[in-house]
């Protein structure tokens, strides 16, 4: 890989002499404009807005437009004049816990390879204090004519770092989240976990770029003189959610069908509102009933055992008279 810079780690007193290489690489599929009329390529020529004359690179130069227009010409001398202490050093500042630099801070990822024999000893060390201390390198350095901030990490045997935006250049979410008060109930939270678990992890490496692969083919087709291969259409998605525990009830299901799991998933589902109107008043109107059911049956009872005793007074009477004339 080539190194598009080169210069020294300042660890302390300690320098490593490095060279930097781009960790990362765009695949992304470039087109050309061309003039539909006759396919010819369109291009870009750097034209002076005063006299309308095309300038060579050479003859281009900088300047800054300040509020009013106007325009103020700096020269490399300008800038090579000014004080930039990390030219050519990547100078470490301080060590701090990974979970310290913000995600949206990072920027473009560089490996660092040590320049030379002599450098393999210090940057081996640095390698080995980063991961024993699992900790990061917070670092400043210069790179295309102007300073940024760095953290180094260790990635296998090699020191990498990320470049990182300065702490002024991240905006804050001003109204970005839902300013509508919302209440999430346990059974949602339930399924939301139910699905994350079911789709489980992934091996990184396993994914790739579907739209690439698809504009590669049908590239490839039309380069051939071919007709450019069928696909079927991609399923439109950000529909409206309606009904949100349903949704979550069909992502589990649909999940474990593709894990081929075919346990039956735990549904969750509530009553419409009539019904549960309905139950409700139900239930009620039997609690109510209750007390009268309970009474009415009490004076059943009652009538019933009143009517029993009536009706065995006159043989007790009848009894007695038999005795009396007997004696």
């Amino acid at each position: 890989m080539r190194s598009i810079w080169n210069g020294a780690i300042s660890f302390g007193l300690v320098s490593i002499p490095i060279k930097l290489v781009n960790a990362t690489e765009n695949h992304s599929i470039s087109f050309r404009q061309i003039h539909k009329a006759d396919g010819g390529r369109i291009r870009y020529r750097k034209v002076c807005e005063l006299d309308q004359e095309e300038v060579e690179t050479s003859d281009i130069g900088k300047a800054y437009e300040d509020a009013t227009g106007t325009m103020i010409p700096i020269t490399e001398d300008d800038l090579a004049g000014l004080p930039l202490p990390t030219a050519k050093t990547i100078e470490i500042v301080a060590f701090v816990p990974a979970s310290s630099i913000d995600p949206l801070q990072m920027d473009t990822a560089y490996y660092l390879s040590a320049s030379g024999v002599p450098a393999a000893k210090p940057y081996t060390l640095l390698r080995e204090a980063l991961k024993r201390s699992q900790k990061v390198a917070v670092a400043k350095f210069a790179l295309r004519g102007r300073e940024r901030l760095g953290m180094l990490r260790v990635v296998g045997d090699v020191i990498a770092m990320h470049g990182l935006l300065w702490p002024d250049e991240i905006r804050t979410p001003e109204g970005v989240a839902p300013e509508t008060e919302v209440t999430v109930r346990d059974a949602e939270l339930d399924l939301a976990d139910a699905l994350m678990d079911t789709l489980g992890s992934v091996d990184l490496d396993s994914l790739h770029d579907d739209y690439r692969e698809a504009v590669e083919e049908m590239i490839a087709a039309k380069a051939e003189g071919g007709p450019p291969p069928e696909r079927e259409p991609a399923e439109a998605g950000g529909g409206r959610v309606l009904d949100l525990m349903a949704a979550l009830e069909n992502s589990v299901r649909a999940a474990k069908e593709a894990r081929g799991d075919e346990k039956p998933v735990a549904e969750v589902t509530d009553l419409p509102t009539r019904r549960r109107k309905a139950a409700t008043a139900k239930s009620a109107d039997s609690k109510k009933a209750a007390p009268k059911k309970a009474a009415a049956k009490k004076t059943a009872t009652k009538k019933t055992t009143a009517k029993k005793t009536t009706q065995k007074k006159p043989a007790a009477k009848r009894t007695t008279t038999a005795k009396r004339a007997s004696a």
